[in-house]
């Protein structure tokens, strides 16, 4: 385990050389990639996934998996659209009836694989086509609209020159880096990820553990589907598809296991920036969504050959 754990570090150095070559290549092709408001873009593009990806970071490292996130950001999307029409309820309101709805999901995710024993591939792969169907029920199938000034003004907004979803992300990223590397809970998601039998027998509630995974993973992609929903100025049930994909590349690719027990919130925010800053670039150098698309698949692909080679 402490060789896996150094061949993660040392991968997340070769991360951030190859980060630094990237952006590199990009500016000497590109003049403006390095501009203050092209990086400010960059990053608010990128938020959304970096929520995302930094709460299936604590899932992946149980040794889970969660593949509703798309849905769950829909749902959330809808379900905080639904609580923002002007002159309602104060903007609060319809943020915490959003991540309560995430979390909501992703608690009977956790409940459902803790208590059933069902493996989390296929009760997320459930889950992904209810919350799918929730979000097109509550909605009647049509984006919700006519949403408040004050709740669209989330995403537009910003302090200091820095746009809130900036913030959100940072936000969320450094707790959960905090919380990860200093509290007992924290240490228990990587020794339950590590060795489960091993975990149980030192006491550690292996099925609670579990289930806060779970539901931090549900509430961030809820808090993501908020930010999306501010973002688009609508409640979109079709909203997140393939999130899931993008979201558990990003954290593989800054060295989380896929086995659990190895990784970290650092790594994750190193694969979103990565992922982010490939995005940008093919869409200044004008290539085609297709080919993105294709791009994107074979990142994931080389990710899963990465995470797999570390483990040897």
């Amino acid at each position: 385990m402490r060789t896996t754990a150094m061949r993660s570090r040392w991968g997340q150095w070769g991360l951030i050389l190859a980060l630094a070559l990237i952006c590199a290549a990009l500016w000497i092709s590109l003049p403006g990639f390095l501009t203050v408001s092209n990086l400010v873009n960059l990053v608010r593009q990128i938020s959304i996934n970096g929520i995302l990806a930094v709460g299936v970071t604590y899932v992946l490292l149980t040794g889970g998996v969660d593949l509703s996130l798309g849905s769950l950001v829909a749902l959330s999307g809808v379900v905080a659209a639904a609580f923002a029409r002007p002159g309602q309820f104060p903007v609060f309101l319809p943020v915490l009836m959003g991540v309560l709805a995430g979390a909501g999901c992703g608690a009977v995710n956790g409940i459902v694989i803790t208590r059933l024993r069902v493996a989390p591939f296929i009760v997320t792969l459930g889950m992904m086509t209810a919350a799918r169907g929730l979000a097109l029920v509550a909605s009647g199938g049509k984006p919700v609209s006519n949403l408040s000034r004050e709740f669209t003004r989330l995403a537009s907004a910003g302090v200091a020159g820095i746009p809130i979803p900036i913030l959100v992300f940072c936000g969320v990223a450094v707790v959960s880096y905090l919380f990860l590397a200093n509290f007992r809970l924290g240490r228990y998601i990587y020794a339950v990820g590590g060795n489960e039998s091993a975990a149980r027998a030192s006491g550690i509630r292996v099925k609670t553990v579990k289930l806060l995974a779970y539901t931090v993973c549900g509430a961030l992609a809820g808090l993501a589907g908020v930010v999306l929903a501010s973002r688009i100025t609508t409640g979109q049930p079709n909203a997140g598809v393939g999130y899931e994909l993008d979201a558990i590349a990003a954290v593989v690719i800054g060295g989380t296991s896929l086995s659990g027990g190895v990784g970290g919130v650092g790594g994750t925010i190193l694969g979103a920036l990565l992922m982010g800053v490939i995005n940008n670039g093919l869409d200044l150098l004008n290539v085609s969504s297709y080919y993105q698309q294709i791009v994107k698949g074979l990142i994931i692909v080389g990710a899963v050959a990465l995470d797999r080679r570390r483990e040897q």
